[in-house]
């Protein structure tokens, strides 16, 4: 297991979703969950309820499919370029892996090439991967930074993420406007202030 990697107990021998046992398992949980809750999974509404949570629940969490090398696909390219690379505002959707609700958002990620970069759609097809599971929003910022540094070895990579999470937002303390920030910074990211204040200036600018 990679250092960026979380644990999943759903796999078959090849290291992948076991979809069939998942789905049929997702059915059965959503139609019990239904009974608990006073409704009745037999009703014209619900009947193919369980059937689209576990299908929604594949989508959500296909992340944990995802193999890197596949995803990479060796688009890694050596440039001449050492002044810092950014993404931003690349949209996130991931669940909560305290109470299965969403939390959304934007990612930004940036880092300073050593050699090489990294195709453009690469880094928001990253940050998809790590959203697609059950999540902390702290451990998947961990988990892009790492990826991007072990993938591009560079002199320092940056992760800013803003998050908007329904568990505060819908239940307990029902702050509708809360949001959260985590960042996770590496190599002359975490070294050098100028280089964590670039990075934040384009960030935050108009």
């Amino acid at each position: 297991m990679n250092r960026y990697d979380t644990p999943n107990f759903t796999t078959n021998h090849n290291g992948h979703h076991d979809h069939a046992a998942v789905t049929v398992g997702t059915e059965k949980t959503v139609r019990q969950l239904l009974y608990a809750i006073g409704e009745d999974p037999t009703r014209a509404g619900l009947q193919r309820t369980p059937e689209r949570v576990a299908r929604m629940y594949s989508e959500l969490t296909a992340g944990y499919d995802v193999d890197t090398q596949q995803l990479i696909n060796g688009a890694l390219f050596e440039v001449d370029y050492s002044e810092m690379v950014i993404v931003k505002e690349i949209t996130f959707y991931s669940l909560c892996e305290h109470h299965l609700l969403p939390f959304f958002g934007k990612a930004h990620v940036a880092y300073i090439p050593s050699g090489q970069v990294i195709g453009l759609s690469k880094i928001p097809r990253i940050v998809e991967m790590f959203a697609r599971r059950l999540q902390l929003q702290e451990r998947m910022t961990q988990q892009i930074a790492a990826l991007i540094d072990e993938t591009l070895n560079p002199l320092g990579v940056g992760v800013v993420i803003h998050g908007r999470h329904m568990c505060s937002m819908m239940r307990g303390v029902k702050k509708a406007q809360s949001s959260m920030v985590t960042s996770a910074m590496l190599g002359s990211f975490k070294s050098d202030s100028q280089t964590r204040a670039e990075f934040m200036s384009h960030i935050y600018a108009g």
